[in-house]
C-alpha cells in the first residue's frame, strides 16, 4: 500500500477537514517521538540506511501526507516504541471516532518527575517506581515531565488501593503536578 496526499477528488470537504485534522495530530505526535530520541530527520534517514526519507517522515510531520498503518508499524519499530505512543493522545478530538459518550477523560495529568524524585513520603516510592517504569517502556527517559494516561492512572490507583479521583488529590496535595497539568472538577 503506497501513501497518499490527503487532498484526494472523492473525499468530501468533511472527510478532508477531519483527515487533515487526524494527520497534523499524528505528526505531531510522531514529531515528538523522534525529537525524544534527539533525531534531526536527517539523522533518521542516517540511521535508518535510507528506509526513511527525510522529506517523507517531514510530511509525515506536518500531516502533509498520510501514513498507511504498515508504514505507522514500521516507524514505530523503528523508533522502538508501540504504536499507540504514534498515535493522538486520547484526549485529542481526533483519537476517537464522533460523538461524545464521555469515554474520554476530562483530566490531563502531567507529572514533574524532579518533584517525584524529591517526595519525601515513604508512600512515593510506590510512584516514583511506576513512573520509572512507564519512562523505560515509552522510550522517554530524557523529559523531566511525563503526561499519565488515564489507564495509568487507573492502574497507579489500584496500587494504592483507591479510586482515580482520590488518588489525583494525592497528587495534588504532593504538589508533584507539572504547569501542563489540567484538573476539570464537575460537569463541564
Amino acid at each position: 500500500m503506497t501513501d497518499r496526499p490527503l487532498d484526494r477528488p472523492s473525499d468530501s470537504v468533511d472527510d478532508v477537514f477531519a483527515n487533515e485534522g487526524y494527520a497534523k495530530a499524528l505528526g505531531t505526535r510522531l514529531r515528538a517521538i523522534r525529537m525524544q530520541q534527539h533525531l534531526s530527520l536527517h539523522g533518521v534517514e542516517r540511521k535508518s540506511g535510507g528506509k526513511w526519507k527525510a522529506v517523507v517522515v517531514g510530511s509525515y510531520e506536518r500531516g502533509d501526507r498520510a501514513v498507511s498503518v504498515q508504514r505507522l508499524a514500521e516507524l514505530a519499530d523503528f523508533y522502538g516504541v508501540p504504536v499507540s505512543d504514534l498515535l493522538p493522545p486520547d484526549d485529542s478530538p481526533f483519537a476517537s471516532s464522533g460523538g461524545g459518550g464521555g469515554s474520554t477523560p476530562l483530566n490531563r495529568i502531567v507529572l514533574n518527575l524532579d518533584k517525584v524524585a524529591a517526595l519525601a513520603d515513604p508512600n512515593a516510592d510506590v510512584l516514583r517506581r511506576f513512573m520509572a517504569s512507564i519512562q523505560r517502556q515509552r522510550g522517554d527517559l530524557g523529559n523531566r515531565t511525563l503526561p499519565v494516561r488515564h489507564e495509568d492512572l487507573r492502574t497507579l490507583a489500584l496500587m494504592y488501593d483507591t479510586n482515580i479521583e482520590a488518588l489525583t488529590e494525592r497528587l495534588v496535595r504532593w504538589q508533584v503536578l507539572a504547569p501542563e497539568s489540567v484538573i476539570i472538577d464537575g460537569e463541564p
